[in-house]
């Protein structure tokens, strides 16, 4: 068993419920491991530090006791996930001046954005891995599968969003 460091947002049920009412049904629901967030109206980020065979099944554990707690919760977002240079920053541990010098001097095996625009963003499993494998960088193994869970949870929620859509069955038990 290893320890995984994710986030988890959900939309409410009830927009305007009071999101402090759930946080007794959450800790009661095996939630106690995350640190609950409740800033915007309708919505609910829990960073969750689990303990778990792999990080696939923290995230698939924590999203179903979230479920369990709130019905009706529906996941916004698995991260860390879609990362600028100030995330790679922060992830990598250095600044950001440094990651943009290292990334603009070897666009040539860069992996590739997911979105390009004023601000460019990428999945970080494979942008971990390039400092990991082509930078020599030492990354935490975790980390790199939290991103790739975080990931296929994000990919396999949008995905469901598309008419005719199936998912593998490990990944449908967190839209059930």
């Amino acid at each position: 068993m290893s320890e995984y460091e994710f986030t988890l947002k959900f939309r409410l049920p009830d927009a305007h419920a009071d999101p402090e009412q759930f946080i007794a049904a959450l800790a009661a629901a095996g939630c106690d491991d995350a640190t609950v967030g409740i800033g915007q109206q309708g919505r609910l980020a829990l960073d969750f530090a689990r303990e778990a065979g792999s990080a696939l099944e923290a995230i698939v554990s924590a999203v179903q006791a979230v479920k369990g707690a709130i019905p009706g919760a529906e996941l916004v977002e698995a991260s860390p996930d879609f990362v600028g240079l100030t995330d790679v920053a922060d992830l990598i541990g250095c600044t950001r001046q440094n990651i943009r010098k290292l990334m603009i001097s070897n666009l040539a095996t860069l992996p590739v954005v997911v979105h390009e625009g004023s601000q460019a963003l990428w999945h970080p499993r494979p942008v971990l891995l390039w400092f990991s494998e082509t930078q020599k960088r030492a990354i935490d193994r975790s980390l790199i599968e939290v991103s790739e869970a975080t990931m296929k949870a994000n990919i396999a929620k949008e995905t469901r969003r598309l008419p005719g859509a199936g998912l593998p069955q490990e990944l449908e038990a967190l839209f059930a």
